[in-house]
């Protein structure tokens, strides 16, 4: 087995560019958004994009994969930002923004019966979440007997919740606003 090359620039800016546009082509149409109005949003021929992901399936995986990663990175940027009072509140409600912008890949995905194991990203996210948490508590904005756990099942639920067709972005923002009040010191 030959080892794989590293992709090339032009191939890396095109890569991510597909995948920018696919996110916001299958966010605006849904099921019906087709690989060549990605290709179409990218500036990229539709051959580019097979050749960087020959199924749909493919290219919603790659999308997924991206999102974990931007997570982690945010969790990591607003951590080293200093912010230890309000970080961990303003990146909970991130992700519960993240999560419903993405959510027509998520059905998409779950529509087609595929499931992507997240793996040590996922671990992670978590460690980032409670090191966001202890520094909110060692703040004295969080409740000091709030666990890691407890915030990840309440996150979990609550993107869950904005995934959901019915929940307006008004509701989003009140119920984490409500939950966020319950998380904070008194």
């Amino acid at each position: 087995m030959t080892p794989s090359k590293p992709m090339r620039a032009d191939a890396l800016r095109n890569r991510a560019r597909i995948l920018a546009a696919a996110e916001e082509v299958f966010a605006e149409r849904g099921a019906s958004a087709s690989t060549e109005e990605v290709a179409a949003r990218a500036g990229v021929a539709i051959g580019t994009v097979f050749r960087h992901f020959p199924t749909k399936r493919d290219l919603l995986a790659a999308i997924m994969k991206e999102v974990r990663d931007g997570l982690v990175a945010e969790a990591e940027t607003v951590l080293a930002g200093g912010r230890a009072g309000s970080a961990f509140f303003d990146y909970f409600a991130f992700v519960v923004e993240r999560s419903a912008e993405v959510g027509t890949v998520v059905s998409l995905l779950a529509e087609e019966g595929t499931s992507i194991e997240p793996g040590e990203q996922i671990m992670a996210f978590t460690r980032a979440f409670g090191s966001l948490l202890d520094a909110a508590k060692d703040a004295g904005t969080v409740r000091p007997e709030v666990r890691l756990d407890e915030v990840m099942a309440l996150l979990t639920a609550t993107a869950h919740g904005a995934l959901a067709a019915g929940w307006s972005d008004d509701l989003r923002r009140r119920t984490v606003a409500l939950l966020l009040n319950g998380l904070r010191a008194r």
